[in-house]
């Protein structure tokens, strides 16, 4: 046994006696503690990644990054063979020291120019609401003696954005202070594309709920003749804006406004034009509708003369595609999708049949769909199966497949499957399938090879090179072996994954982590940790990560933790599943958790029914709310951490989304916010939130705190200065509220 499997088995000897109530000893608070700072402040559970990595030659190499052997720190390029696993170093590390510098430069990322005679690089970079998605960009000439030089002129560090090379390699396009600009990479020239940029007007990249709902976050594309550029523009002008208060960081509070549309409020107006690389006026693209009411979510070039946009009504019920022409700007429209609910926005096109036909994700029928839709509006189906396409994962254009990722028969596992383009034949599984679990593909163009990464609940990501379609593994990448040894010991208590029965014949999917040691004939509380909207599953077999290692630590302590999927929820499960949460998110997630709980304590006596605890965060802590305010019969005491409380707060694209419009279905709005029904509160509860939460903003917590003081109800509330919605900034963050919550769960009195 190894030190770290002596020391998680201790933990587990120790803090098992916390069956009953009360608070546990300082011994077994001390092992937990330990625990708990192995899981989030060391590197003693962090998996290894590999990459970034790049496809070469269609798939014939790859390149990934490797510590150098020539400059200490610091990374050099390598390439691989494919097929042989031949390396060499492309760009030593010695070619990115800067001049007159002794360091490298740290590589966050890289993109080779179309003919591979110049790299770029980014670096010192900086985070944007979610991603660091800012820093500093440098291009390597790759010429024997080839210089690198920094790009952007003398603008101040860290303040590029999503810099790309033209086709040809000659130019690099980025962002800065919200407009355009290109750079001649032989002249050093710098031409600014756009103006204006700055205050209400952005170019180039998404203003907040475009970034966060619907990942638009680089706004500009190249030309495939690299004579143009393609890119959003935003007038914030008349949206709400937020006001976040940091009261800490100076003698007087400051304040940071964000125009933040809430439901029902004021959009962006949103457009699309083309400019050409030597400057003028921009093209505007003739887009039906207010521009305010509908959106624009994807944007990519169909050829050199054509752009394809995908076009959003208010309600996201209706979705178009557009192809516009990119010198007078009209536009028609090729597809239509729509659903009485909602549709959701996939990728950029992917086309086929050089580029007369692309590939196109639809629930129309049921299921999710592979369906090839041409220029002319003509389509087919390809994917013949009663299951969903999960994602589409690449083509093998010379012979004709179509690779995606799917799991018909269980919902919480991925798998590789492929089908022909022309949807005849029976889908094959490509996965093992004596490996059960979530499968990843990163596929090569060539549809020949892809990088495989496999893992479950509780065992670590593996990552290899593998050969298509007979899934012949050439040569592992990552095998996490350290990691894997660190908790082997878990596989002899694994966790197990259960269905159960609720309401009108659903079968929700679960997991349940037991304590170490686990007697069966003894009862235990019960810790339910819920998400419950449409955005996320939990119910997943792949990697659990520090989140399931600090389930495992609250099993240890005495819980049986469980997390049930109900409906609403992303499971590969058919469209009625997904989508039977229209209109009353809250209501239904509650009602299944609540259902969900009684049969689990039903079916197994050790579970102890009048100790029930749930958990969540985001819009997991607005159905901890709920839970614990509609059915307090069942959950006895919860944590709701960076909460909705009130729907009407959040954003248009997300909660109008899924809840319509507020002025057609106010009573669904109100139905659904915890808020309106915390008189129900009978347990224990435990309020977090960050003040800098730009997110789910801490006013809803605050109106939240308002009522049930009005209500005289008790209740306590931890909040955190300045934290996003991630809780995380700032030395010894994540460790404390998760420190935080343990103990409040381990000292309940019920």
């Amino acid at each position: 046994m190894t030190r770290s499997s002596r020391v998680l088995a201790c933990l587990g000897l120790a803090l098992a006696t916390l069956c009953g109530p009360g608070p546990v000893g300082a011994q077994d608070r001390a092992a937990l503690d330990a625990e708990l700072q192995r899981i989030f402040e060391s590197t003693h559970y962090r998996a290894k990644t590999f990459g970034p990595s790049r496809w070469l030659d269609g798939g014939a190499a790859y390149t990934t990054v490797e510590p150098s052997a020539s400059v200490s720190g610091a990374h050099d390029l390598v390439r691989y063979d494919t097929a042989s696993g031949a390396r060499s170093v492309l760009v030593d590390a010695r070619r990115l020291r800067p001049e007159g510098r002794d360091d490298a430069l740290e590589m966050a990322d890289y993109a080779w120019s179309h003919d591979r005679q110049r790299l770029l690089v980014f670096t010192n970079t900086v985070r944007v609401w979610r991603l660091e998605t800012k820093g500093d960009y440098w291009v390597l000439d790759l010429a024997p003696g080839g210089r690198l030089r920094q790009l952007g002129g003398d603008g101040a560090p860290s303040t590029l954005m999503f810099a790309k090379f033209s086709p040809d390699g000659t130019h690099v396009a980025y962002v800065r202070d919200h407009d355009l600009f290109v750079e001649d990479l032989t002249t050093s020239e710098i031409r600014a594309l756009t103006t204006g940029g700055g205050g209400s007007i952005i170019n180039g990249t998404s203003d907040w709920v475009y970034e966060e709902e619907l990942g638009v976050r680089d706004g500009f594309r190249w030309s495939p003749d690299g004579r143009s550029v393609a890119y959003w523009s935003f007038d914030t002008t008349g949206i709400g804006e937020f006001t976040l208060i940091n009261s800490t960081d100076t003698l007087y509070p400051t304040t940071t406004e964000i125009p933040y549309p809430k439901v029902g409020t004021t959009n962006a107006a949103v457009r699309i034009g083309v400019v050409s690389v030597t400057g003028g006026d921009t093209t505007w693209m003739d887009v039906p509708g207010d521009p305010r009411n509908t959106y624009l979510a994807r944007m990519d070039w169909a050829d050199a003369d054509t752009l394809a946009l995908q076009h959003l009504n208010r309600l996201q019920n209706t979705i178009d595609v557009l192809l516009a022409d990119r010198a007078t700007g009209r536009v028609r429209r090729v597809h239509r999708d729509e659903s009485t609910t909602w549709v959701d926005v996939g990728g950029d096109l992917s086309w086929l049949n050089g580029g007369r036909d692309f590939l196109w994700l639809s629930e129309k029928r049921g299921w999710r769909h592979a369906y090839r839709v041409g220029r002319d509006g003509g389509e087919r189906r390809i994917t013949n199966m009663e299951a969903d396409v999960i994602d589409i994962a690449g083509t093998d254009a010379s012979n004709a497949w179509l690779y995606y990722v799917a799991s018909p028969d269980v919902a919480s596992q991925q798998y590789l499957y492929r089908t022909r383009l022309d949807g005849t034949g029976t889908p094959e599984r490509i996965s093992p399938n004596d490996e059960p679990g979530t499968h990843a593909y990163d596929l090569a163009p060539n549809g020949e090879w892809a990088l495989h990464t496999y893992s479950r609940f509780e065992v670590p990501p593996r990552i290899e090179l593998v050969h298509l379609p007979d899934h012949r593994v050439v040569r592992t990448l990552e095998d996490n072996a350290d990691l894997a040894a660190k908790v082997a010991n878990l596989r002899a208590h694994p966790a197990e994954f259960f269905t159960v029965p609720v309401d009108d014949g659903v079968v929700l999917d679960g997991w349940m982590i037991k304590p170490r040691p686990f007697d069966a004939g003894r009862t235990y509380p019960l810790l339910v940790y819920v998400y419950g909207e449409p955005a996320e599953q939990t119910v997943v077999d792949r990697w659990g990560g520090p989140r399931m290692l600090y389930h495992r630590a609250l099993a240890d302590a005495g819980f049986i933790v469980v997390s049930v999927d109900n409906r609403g929820t992303p499971a590969p499960k058919g469209t009625a599943w997904r989508k039977a949460v229209y209109g009353a998110v809250g209501v239904l997630s509650a009602r299944e958790q609540a259902a969900a709980v009684r049969a689990l304590a039903a079916r197994h006596s050790f579970i102890d029914a009048d100790r029930v605890a749930v958990w969540g965060w985001s819009g997991g802590g607005s159905n901890t709310l709920n839970c614990l305010f509609r059915y307090p019969d069942v959950f006895k005491a919860g944590i709701s951490v960076a909460p909705v409380p009130d729907q009407t707060l959040y954003d248009t694209i997300y909660q109008e989304r899924y809840m319509g419009l507020p002025s057609t279905n106010p009573d669904g709005y109100r139905a659904g916010s915890p808020v309106h029904v915390a008189e129900g509160l009978r347990g224990r509860l435990l309020l977090v939130h960050g003040t800098g939460d730009d997110n789910v903003h801490y006013q809803g917590t605050e109106r939240l705190i308002n009522r049930l003081i009005e209500l005289g109800k008790s209740f306590d509330v931890m909040v955190y200065p300045n934290r996003t919605h991630a809780i995380r900034e700032g030395a010894g963050t994540t460790l404390h509220l998760h420190r935080l919550m343990a103990r409040y769960l381990t000292q309940l009195s019920w």
